[in-house]
């Protein structure tokens, strides 16, 4: 029998647009009155929106931050196919038919102190969120690298908090972060001011170099991005014997674990494999079960 347990976590609200920014790269910022999901809503976990009453197949978007006291929901997106594009239409005072959170979230383990955020493009969200919860547990001490091939969907600025194992000249952070207290660095292949020129992976890894073995005992890796970013920051992981979470980004239909849409194999024993709904049983998974 199918496991429905998650659904008693899932709201369906009627999300008033509160806001509703444009950003270069097509990219949006998106803010909703739900304060259901606002009030359940953990790092990794996502929301279904209905983008228009023309298009029945909701859209699943990544939760970027909430306010639990005053019971909005962020998402960051980008316009790249129909849905998404009608989404970009949609106006303040608007209301989104949305169901959420929905997903298995990131675990923090507050052995791991260290924890290493990496996030590439619309894969930003979830380690923004995840340092947004971070940050209220003086145990952790984490530190974000964000990636981006289109312009950052924030103004980036020199970062006010020092990183002395950064490389000379990369400086550029997400201001957000800053402000928390949450060291971040930026990387990019298009010449951005004040950013890594290379791949997140390549600034983790000269990160992790820096680090001393007691040090490197306490980091756990999280990630979410593109697949390729994902394979790539999982065999960064391992190459370190490190802890890492990742977040699938996949196309989903139903988003509630009912049509199995969105299933991956997943590696359960030494050898054996099963199929995994992204949506429900995801889409946080140990990156040694998805990259075996």
């Amino acid at each position: 029998m199918t496991n429905r347990s998650h659904r008693g976590t899932i709201y369906p609200e009627q999300a008033e647009i509160l806001s509703h920014q444009a950003c270069a790269g097509e990219q949006y910022i998106l803010r909703v009155q739900a304060p259901n999901c606002a009030a359940n809503a953990l790092p990794g976990s996502f929301a279904h929106i209905q983008v228009a009453a023309s298009q029945p197949l909701r859209r699943p978007i990544s939760i970027m931050r909430t306010s639990t006291q005053e019971g909005w929901v962020e998402f960051l997106y980008k316009a790249v196919g129909a849905g998404t594009r009608l989404l970009a239409l949609r106006k303040p005072g608007e209301a989104l038919d949305m169901l959420g959170p929905i997903g298995t979230p990131f675990s923090f383990n507050r052995k791991r102190s260290l924890p290493l955020l990496i996030g590439g493009g619309v894969g930003m969200p979830p380690m923004i969120f995840a340092a947004q919860i971070l940050r209220l547990d003086d145990q952790f001490k984490p530190f974000a690298i964000l990636g981006s091939e289109v312009p950052f969907p924030f103004i980036p600025r020199p970062s006010r908090i020092l990183t002395p194992e950064m490389p000379a000249g990369v400086i550029a952070c997400m201001p957000l972060l800053d402000d928390w207290g949450v060291p971040s660095r930026l990387t990019s292949k298009r010449d951005f001011a004040g950013c890594y020129q290379g791949l997140v992976t390549d600034l983790a890894r000269h990160w992790l170099n820096s680090l001393d073995r007691e040090q490197l005992s306490q980091v756990e890796i999280f990630a979410c991005g593109p697949h390729p970013m994902l394979a790539a920051v999982s065999t960064l992981a391992f190459e370190f014997d490190l802890p890492c979470q990742i977040s699938l980004e996949e196309f989903m239909a139903c988003g509630v674990g009912g049509c199995a849409g969105c299933v991956v194999p997943v590696l359960a024993g030494e050898a054996e494999q099963v199929m995994k709904r992204v949506c429900v049983d995801g889409p946080v998974f140990d990156a040694r079960q998805i990259f075996f």
